[in-house]
């Protein structure tokens, strides 16, 4: 697994909604609803505890017992809200969180080392992992893409993921 104590980023405040302290969140998980499952959030050197959340626009509006006008809401603009590894719900098999796949080394199916996975989006037709090879002399690093499935990456568990060497590139 990995380390449990490493802080996974679930939304960061846009900014202040209304004047009681509401604020309105960029959300980078499942939505709003998902964020009722932690009561409390790291926000860099404190702490909010949530009260309510819904889901706005694109993302959320949230109330914090912390936070209660519209001057505490505003100074928070930019804060990323966290929970440690260890309070997200147990995985399924077959399952993985993005936040877990970021950073692993990645080996084609043939045995080569082929870079390392940076980031993991999804543009609607399921998950695909983006991988950057070693920077060449003189060069920038180059980067792939390759579907999140069976087929493109059959194996991976907390020490990498293996690509079929046909989705190489």
């Amino acid at each position: 697994m990995a380390d449990a104590d490493r802080p996974v980023t679930l939304a960061a405040i846009a900014g202040a909604h209304g004047v009681r302290g509401e604020v309105r969140l960029k959300l980078f998980g499942e939505g709003a609803e998902a964020l009722r499952a932690f009561s409390v959030f790291d926000a860099g050197t404190s702490k909010l505890t949530l009260k309510s959340v819904r889901p706005a626009n694109q993302g959320a509006v949230a109330t914090f017992a912390e936070v209660t006008d519209r001057s505490a809401a505003e100074a928070l603009r930019g804060t990323v809200l966290t929970v440690p590894r260890s309070a997200l719900p147990p995985l399924g098999e077959g399952e993985y969180y993005h936040h877990d796949l970021i950073g692993l080394p990645a080996v084609s199916t043939d045995g080569r080392a082929i870079g390392t996975v940076v980031a993991v989006e999804n543009f609607g037709a399921g998950d695909i992992l983006e991988i950057e090879k070693p920077a060449e002399a003189g060069k920038k690093p180059a980067r792939f893409m390759v579907p999140m499935n069976a087929r493109a990456v059959p194996a991976w568990d907390a020490d990498g993921v293996t690509v079929d060497a046909a989705f190489v590139e």
